[in-house]
Parts: structure tokens; sequence; C-alpha cells
């Protein structure tokens, strides 16, 4: 399986390591460390050391309870950023769902689109979706993800029932609409939205059944770094897990990234690179040896 992209045509046979990058002061786990331009930019580099297959640059934060950023703000962020990463050699994804910034990023020659409004969004004043941009584009590669309700309101009123069918539903319609604007299926990954909309016990039902709540076909896209469903099975107390300790995350988020991967996730979006890939070799040298010697 491969995910085309602008400039490049990702081998999904192995893994791949998406790294975040947030040109933010507000991001739930790391907002402020890499506000600036030249902070954020340094980062980039430091994740690709570390291993990092592909860069995720986003200037909003969609924690729960986030406010909007205006659109200049974002693209003051996100911009010089965008310009440092596409001559690092590898593929670059922006994180937004302002079709203004979409546009603006592939004006840069970014090669992914990551929203977590699955391109639905058209408040910026263009008119236009992220559809419209997308489709626009003769290459570019897109991450839709599953997010119930908005930023401010989703963890409110989460989901209720069983969300594994109701996630199916949303991500195979989304697809489909994009595929039926000319956009091929190999530019589409799909991302079931952890966290986003849902409780503790839906979003380790998505772990568990994740090549149920995706259609087959698709690349999956799997989020858990560092998510509060993480410190809420994990921490002994209530307020250990509203806590934002980052060393008490890092080892569950590595953790649900390798079963992630074990369960049909294709890219792991992490904070912690080094740590992911290191787990992930382990995971590859178990699977290296799951056949007994002439079975094939």
């Amino acid at each position: 399986m491969h995910w085309q992209t602008s400039r490049f045509s990702i081998d999904l046979d192995q893994p791949r390591i998406m790294g975040i990058v947030n040109v933010t002061p507000d991001s739930f786990s790391d907002g402020g460390q890499h506000a600036t331009s030249a902070a954020a930019m340094a980062h980039c580099e430091a994740l690709l050391r570390d291993g990092a297959d592909i860069l995720d640059i986003g200037g909003e934060s969609t924690r729960p309870g986030a406010p909007p950023v205006s659109l200049e703000e974002e693209l003051a962020r996100v911009l010089p950023v965008i310009r440092h990463a596409v001559t690092l050699g590898v593929p670059v994804s922006v994180d937004t769902y302002k079709p203004t910034v979409m546009q603006a990023a592939l004006d840069l020659g970014a090669d992914i689109i990551n929203d977590v409004w699955a391109l639905r969004w058209s408040g910026d004043g263009t008119g236009k979706t992220g559809q419209d941009i997308v489709a626009a584009h003769p290459r570019c590669g897109v991450c839709l993800m599953h997010m119930h309700r908005d930023p401010q309101t989703m963890q409110v009123a989460p989901m209720e029932g069983d969300v594994v069918p109701q996630v199916l539903s949303f991500l195979k319609q989304a697809a489909l609409d994009l595929q039926g604007l000319g956009v091929d299926s190999t530019r589409i990954c799909l991302d079931p939205g952890i966290g986003f909309g849902k409780t503790v016990k839906q979003n380790f039902a998505l772990l568990a059944r994740q090549a149920q709540a995706v259609p087959a076909g698709y690349p999956v896209l799997a989020g858990w770094s560092r998510k509060s469903s993480l410190a809420a099975v994990t921490h002994t107390s209530l307020a250990q897990a509203a806590g934002l300790n980052i060393e008490l995350r890092r080892s569950p988020s590595v953790t649900a990234a390798v079963l992630a991967v074990q369960n049909g996730a294709q890219v792991v979006r992490v904070h912690d690179v080094r740590d992911t890939l290191s787990g992930l070799k382990v995971l590859a040298a178990m699977q290296a040896e799951s056949e007994p010697p002439g079975a094939a």
C-alpha cells in the first residue's frame, strides 16, 4: 500500500511515524515549547533526527475547549515553518481545517492536508471548503478524521452508544464524497479521531476494533499520543489523570502506538518519535519471527 502525496508516494508496507510540530502557545501537552518559528523549525529537524518519516505542522490547538485562532494568526504561525520544512526531504503535513491555510500550505509545497473536520469547514470567508481545495490539487494527500461536534463542545456532550459503526459510516462517506470529486483513493488516509468527542471506553473500543472502524482499502492514521484516555487508565486518581505531566503519558503513548500498528494502523502521529520508533522495532522483531521456519 502507498499513500500518494504532493511530492512523495509513501510506502506503507512498514509503519510510518508522523512527528507533531505544534506552533501554538496552548496545545494540550506541549503548548508554547515550539511557538516561535525558529523553535518550530529546530523541532522539525530534531524530530527527523529521532526517526520521523513525516512532519505534521499545526498552528491551532484542537484540544477540548480550545478557542479558535484567527486566519491571520494561523497563517503567521505556520507558513514560515512550512517553508522551512519542505526543504528537509520528507513529506510535510499541515494540520488545519481552514481552506485558506490549506491552499497557502499547498502553494508552498506541502504534501498532506490533515483535517480534524474532514474537509467540511467553510467559515473563512472564501466560500470554499477543504474538499474544494484538495479536489483542485492534482496530487496532495489528505487525512480525513472523525470528530463528534467541535473542539469547543465535543467532550461536553460526547458520543453515545457503540461508536465503531458510527465512525465507520462517517469515514466511508467522507472518503466516497472526496472520490466523487475526482480525488483518487490512493491519496486518502483515514483517522478514527481518538479523543475527539469520545469517552475513554469508546476510545479503547476504537483501538480494539480499529479494523472495523475504518473502511477497508484505506490506510489508517492513529493519533493516541499523550491523550487523556491514556492517563485515565494508567493513573490511580482523577487528579493524576487530569494532570499534564508529559513523562507520565510517554510510556502509555508508545504502548498505544504499538498496539494501533499491531491492529492495522499504517501511520502513527506522535510527539515522542524516538521512543515510538523503539517500540515499533520491538514489534517488527516479534512479527518477523511469528511464523515457524519453512512455513511459507
